[in-house]
């Protein structure tokens, strides 16, 4: 009969401070870097000072214990450091609940963290109690392997700490950004899509200055958490009554383009998310006895369709073939009634859009571990715009009633996506020289393979007439913005 292998307290606990490291490993990256963004959230400043102090802690500790034991006094102050660790952990469950809503699958994270810490400090406590006993002084201990992939996890996770500091310190030099909609008029705002990643944005910004919001969203309680209580959340519009006054929709609803194929179930999902919210509103605003000043529509780039790079796309060019020219026309038809009842109507033809959590940042992620380069033969054209851009252009369709019509909310910067990738080489100082050939992606993705090797040369010409400066004219600024 076979024997259990002889693992003593501390291999044990060593064990579990492994799983532990994966895990926060694990966390860190999926959440809090490519989800959530937390570097780039002003919102999230305490966060990231008490994680940076926290990850400072766990270096230490882990190169400490992956080559050391601890006797005597020295095992006394590793268990302090394990106190102090157990209450920035307790503080950082506070204030990130406060700062953030956390998703489900990041408090299950947190929970098995929780249980498994607690039972790595219950097993490598009694281990110190043990060397409590003993005189006071460090040994060598060698644990093979696991000690020095706790001396890589050391590492790492200190280099975690010190990039979540510094992006504190950033914080806190640059203050907290300007708000567009602060100091102008009181509005009654109505928007969709406003857990989105431009509306959760534009929803705080709008609260923050003073507005009152409603947001139609499809899961209202998320909504409300999100936006801690401040905006009134609604999930479907047949909870707003003909006599509501709104003096600004904002139309931003629909599902995420990017992701399965693009099936004939899958088209109608897109659709349908886009053209019939914008339908069922319309048929609000018909009966609403009090029509909005403004109405705000989103729309995108993909009007256009695939296009040569050499031809220059302003809002007069004709619209495109393929499924995303006929989304966008269908969507941009749906809102077109607004104007037949009096309100004036800014459509927003959207680029690529990068932001804090936004399309750049799963862009980096290969080129931050040296996989940059191009797609396909890196010749399409990539039109983008920050979100901060976005909201600004948004902020002055509230006051400036010259703005009416379509616009292209572009960059004046449209680049290749081979000079994107050269350029991300630079600010990153990673190599640029992986190349991701289209054929077999086309082959996996259909139709859907456009929106990354093909694209179209869009220009913002009507923003440009109406005399608006882009915060992020140029790629370069946006990208050491955000990486």
């Amino acid at each position: 009969m076979p024997t259990m292998p002889d693992f003593s307290l501390l291999d044990w606990a060593i064990a579990l401070l492994i799983a532990q490291a994966c895990l926060g490993a694990l966390d860190t990256l999926y959440h809090h870097e490519l989800t959530v963004a937390l570097p780039y959230r002003h919102s999230a400043r305490l966060e990231l000072s008490i994680h940076a102090m926290r990850s400072c802690f766990y270096g230490i500790l882990f190169l400490g214990m992956a080559h050391l034991a601890f006797h005597g006094t020295w095992a006394i102050v590793i268990a302090l450091l394990f106190a102090l660790e157990i209450g920035l952990t307790l503080w950082d469950f506070v204030v990130e609940d406060r700062s953030r809503k956390l998703p489900a699958i990041e408090r299950i994270m947190h929970t098995v963290l929780a249980v498994n810490g607690g039972a790595f400090f219950a097993l490598y406590g009694g281990q110190l109690a043990q060397w409590a006993s003993l005189s006071t002084g460090l040994s060598a201990i060698d644990f093979g392997w696991r000690g020095w992939l706790l001396t890589l996890f050391a590492i790492g996770v200190t280099a975690s700490g010190i990039r979540d500091g510094l992006a504190a310190l950033r914080m806190q030099r640059e203050g907290k950004p300007s708000n567009p909609f602060a100091g102008g008029a009181y509005k009654r705002v109505l928007v969709t899509g406003g857990t989105g990643f431009i509306g959760e944005a534009l929803v705080n910004q709008l609260l923050d200055a003073g507005h009152t919001v409603s947001v139609l969203a499809r899961d209202p309680l998320k909504a409300a958490y999100l936006f801690d209580g401040r905006a009134r959340c609604l999930r479907s519009l047949s909870k707003l009554g003909y006599n509501e006054t709104f003096d600004v929709v904002i139309n931003l609803a629909g599902a995420p383009v990017a992701g399965p194929r693009w099936s004939a179930k899958r088209q109608a999902q897109l659709i349908a998310s886009r053209v019939n919210t914008t339908e069922a509103l319309m048929t609000w605003l018909k009966n609403a006895t009090h029509k909005p000043a403004l109405w705000v529509q989103a729309s995108a780039i993909g009007f256009y369709g695939v296009r040569d790079a050499s031809e220059r796309l302003d809002e007069t060019s004709t619209r495109g073939d393929g499924f995303m020219a006929e989304l966008c026309a269908q969507w941009e038809t749906a809102a077109q009634p607004a104007t037949e009842f009096g309100v004036r109507q800014v459509v927003m033809r959207l680029g690529v859009v990068f932001g804090p959590g936004g399309a750049l940042l799963p862009l980096l992620i290969p080129f931050r571990l040296g996989f940059g380069g191009r797609m396909g033969d890196g010749q399409q054209i990539m039109s983008w715009v920050h979100r901060d851009d976005v909201i600004q252009v948004i902020a002055r369709a509230f006051d400036d009633e010259s703005l009416s019509g379509t616009y292209n909310l572009v960059a004046p910067d449209t680049v290749s996506q081979a000079a994107f990738a050269e350029q991300v080489g630079k600010v990153l100082k990673r190599p640029v020289w992986f190349h991701i050939p289209a054929a077999p992606v086309r082959a996996l993705a259909g139709e859907m393979a456009q929106l990354f090797f093909d694209g179209q040369r869009v220009v913002p010409e009507r923003l440009s007439e109406a005399g608006y400066t882009f915060r992020y004219p140029a790629l370069d600024a946006a990208l050491r913005d955000l990486a």
